[in-house]
């Protein structure tokens, strides 16, 4: 297995290995969902595999006699969660249950405790039928949700010494939203909402906002619910909204956010982002919904959603659907999702092994 260089730029011509990487996250994303809807862009995945400040990023491919087989990733943060790392494998559907998979992981579980990271963390998305189906589950150590226990990537995980710490269900809202069904739920928002004003931006934060959204994103790493991963609090500032913002716009991402303010101190309560990407025009991602502590119980979710998808309706007319994830023991947002109308499509696994 080599580390492949990673473009400067979205115009990947130039750098074929990682063309086959991307290609190889294509042909999976078909493979398992019959789609791309959750499969990065070129673009994007040459922007965010660059890296930056807060986490370097690698990218390795395996080959047999010259053949890509599969490949790995590896993520180290910087700034935060400085013991951890990310790790993903992926292997060629004709190349799997041949031990490449097991050897990528121990070459990434090797370069990350070579770094002084003594905590691994996985993430492995899969559609929702055998859940709903009935299939035996391992439940997560939070002790809401499972996946299949019969899962290769269950079975993968547990061979390997990872543990299932959280579960994560991913939904899908068909778009645009009943304009009859969005109006009831968000004047009953806005009637709970007193004393709160909404504002909105597209793709860049408003200077005077900058700092207080900042705040919220920071926010949103610690108040959001984390199982038994052992994850610190992420630090943002203006600059590191910026960064964000200026990553999102070079990988061809619009964003959205509608925000709730109090108006009797000025400060920003709640928020929340959707993404989209002109090279997939019928797919929008809900990214961060957070209210703050001290402002909850104002119906200021529901506020902000509602807002934000009349803008999208706006903004982006192509789109069919939104889609999202929630920690199955979120269970305030996941049902401020359900009353919008979003349909479990998937879930996520979250695993995690702990050396020492």
């Amino acid at each position: 297995m080599e580390r492949i260089r990673v473009p400067t730029s979205p115009d990947a011509a130039d750098a074929p290995d990682f063309q086959a990487f991307h290609q190889l996250n294509v042909v999976h994303a078909m493979e398992l969902w019959g789609n791309l809807d959750r499969c990065a862009t070129l673009a994007e995945a040459v922007l965010f595999w660059q890296g930056n400040e807060y986490e370097e990023r690698q990218v390795h491919l395996a080959r047999l006699d010259g053949e890509v087989v599969g490949c790995g990733t590896l993520t180290l943060p910087l700034s935060e969660n400085t013991t951890t790392a990310g790790v993903d494998v992926l292997v060629d559907a004709p190349f799997r249950r041949r031990g490449f998979g097991s050897r990528i992981l121990a070459l990434l579980e090797e370069l990350a405790s070579g770094r002084g990271r003594v905590s691994f963390d996985a993430y492995c998305g899969e559609p929702i039928a055998p859940v709903e189906a009935g299939v035996e589950l391992l439940e997560a150590k939070s002790g809401s949700g499972g996946v299949p226990l019969d899962a290769a990537s269950t079975r993968f995980a547990l061979r390997h010494g990872y543990s299932l710490e959280q579960v994560e269900t991913n939904s899908t809202l068909a778009f645009p939203v009943s304009g009859e069904s969005l109006g009831v739920l968000e004047a009953e928002a806005l009637r709970r909402s007193a004393g709160y004003s909404v504002l909105g931006w597209k793709s860049r934060c408003p200077d005077h906002l900058v700092g207080a959204f900042a705040r919220l994103k920071s926010l949103m790493s610690t108040e959001v619910p984390i199982a038994g991963l052992g994850w610190e609090g992420e630090v943002w500032d203006a600059a590191r909204v910026r960064r964000e913002e200026a990553t999102w716009q070079a990988s061809g991402v619009e964003s959205a956010v509608c925000a709730a303010r109090h108006d009797a101190t000025g400060e920003l309560a709640a928020y929340t982002v959707l993404t989209h990407r002109e090279e997939a025009p019928a797919v929008i991602y809900q990214e961060d919904t957070l209210v703050a502590p001290g402002h909850r119980g104002h119906g200021l979710g529901m506020l902000v959603k509602t807002g934000n998808l009349r803008r999208a309706q706006e903004l982006w007319p192509d789109a069919t659907s939104v889609m999202t994830w929630n920690a199955v023991e979120n269970q305030h947002m996941l049902a401020i999702n359900i009353a919008l109308g979003f349909k479990p499509s998937g879930f996520e696994g979250e695993w995690q092994k702990r050396l020492g």
